[in-house]
C-alpha cells in the first residue's frame, strides 16, 4: 500500500498494487471507504503510480460508486500524465512517476455508512501496461466559520 495524501485530515489513504504494471481491463481495484461525518466536506483524489515507459500522455477510467443505500453512479475520467511537451506530469525519480490528482473538492456525502469505489482502465487496450499502482484518498476539508 502506498500512501499519498500526507495530511493529518486524511480520512483514507490507500492504493492497490497492479501486478507486473499490467493492469488486465478485466480487473477493477476497489476500495472500501466508511463514511460517519455527512457534514463536512472532503477533497477527493486519485492516486497514479506508473514508469515513464507508459505510452500515453493521458488515462481514462471508468469510476463505479456503490453508495451506503446500494444506488450507483458510473463516471468517466480522464486524467492528463504529461504536459503537450511530453514531460510528465507528478513527481517521482528513476522510472516512476506519482501523481496525486484532484477529482472533487468540496465533497458532501449524503449519507453515512460504507461506499464502494471501484476502477476500470478505459484504454481501449485488454492490458495496459506501465501503470503499477493505483488508489483514492479523502482528505476532510476544515469547517469554514
Amino acid at each position: 500500500m502506498l500512501s499519498s495524501c500526507g495530511n493529518k485530515n486524511v480520512i483514507f489513504d490507500e492504493c492497490m498494487v497492479i501486478p507486473n504494471a499490467s493492469w488486465n481491463n478485466q480487473d477493477f481495484p476497489y476500495f472500501d471507504v466508511n463514511i460517519e461525518d455527512t457534514l463536512s466536506a472532503y477533497n477527493f483524489y486519485l492516486n497514479i503510480r506508473h514508469l515513464e515507459n507508459y505510452k500515453y500522455s493521458n488515462f481514462y477510467m471508468f469510476l463505479h460508486t456503490t453508495f451506503p443505500n446500494g444506488n450507483q453512479t458510473h463516471d468517466t475520467i480522464e486524467l492528463v500524465l504529461a504536459y503537450p511537451d511530453g514531460r510528465w506530469v507528478g513527481d517521482g525519480s528513476g522510472s516512476m512517476r506519482n501523481n496525486k490528482i484532484l477529482l472533487n473538492n468540496n465533497l458532501y456525502f449524503p449519507l453515512k455508512g460504507n461506499y464502494h469505489f471501484e476502477i476500470e482502465q478505459a484504454m481501449r487496450e485488454p492490458v495496459l501496461e506501465g501503470v503499477t499502482d493505483v488508489g483514492v484518498c479523502f482528505e476532510k476539508l476544515p469547517i469554514a466559520n
